[in-house]
């Protein structure tokens, strides 16, 4: 299945599969507590600040994918909104966690999204994270992928593909702006210590004069 989502569908659709584990009594949500959800400025990267025609158009393309849509059988005046990715994927409570956080702050390494599920599913370790990380990434096609391990630190990290693949911190686009911010720091340096000297220079200028005043 090609599923390639915006930015916003991928913000909506994580809001929803959030908001059916961690307040399922309000869950299908209304357009307002769906925004809402949306533009919380905990447990989001980055913070948006979506309007609800800007969500409400993100519904109507992900209901033309199939992965969300006006509530089946719902009771109400108002229109409520539910995900349908376990019709399409049938993902474990694992899998949805850890999907749901991906979709709505980016990369995480297996720490960082132990943490992060803890209202969604409890692991009781990063080898079950890791478990179901890999079962994402078996599925064809797969909906994770590893990225290249960034200098300085201890862990990975993981990205969904659902928005279609992510470029590696290691392409070239990172790779010149790595290069250039290196070239900055260095011609800044040598600039501090050109400074440095010079500021030596006048320090022994200014010795020599007060000695000669007692010679």
């Amino acid at each position: 299945m090609d599923i390639v989502l915006t930015e916003v569908e991928a913000r909506v659709l994580g809001a929803l599969l959030e908001k059916e584990t961690t307040t399922p009594d309000y869950y299908p949500l209304s357009l307002n507590a769906l925004v809402n959800a949306c533009n919380q400025k905990s447990n989001r990267e980055p913070v948006m600040n979506l309007d609800e025609a800007t969500v409400r158009d993100a519904l109507e393309t992900l209901q033309q994918k199939a992965l969300a849509g006006p509530a089946k059988g719902a009771d109400s005046r108002v229109t409520k909104y539910e995900h349908r990715l376990q019709e399409i994927f049938n993902f474990d409570r694992r899998e949805a966690a850890i999907l749901c956080v991906l979709l709505l702050r980016g990369p995480q390494t297996p720490g960082e999204l132990r943490g992060r599920t803890e209202r969604m599913y409890r692991f009781e370790d990063l080898d079950q994270v890791q478990s179901a990380l890999q079962q994402l990434m078996r599925r064809e096609p797969p909906l994770v992928k590893v990225l290249t391990r960034q200098p300085g630190t201890k862990e990975a990290r993981y990205a969904h593909l659902l928005s279609g693949d992510i470029q590696d911190w290691t392409g070239p686009a990172v790779a010149a702006h790595t290069a250039q911010s290196d070239d900055s720091r260095m011609a800044q340096l040598e600039e501090e210590i050109a400074g440095l000297k010079r500021d030596l220079a006048e320090l022994k200028e200014q010795m020599a004069e007060f000695r000669k005043q007692f010679e």
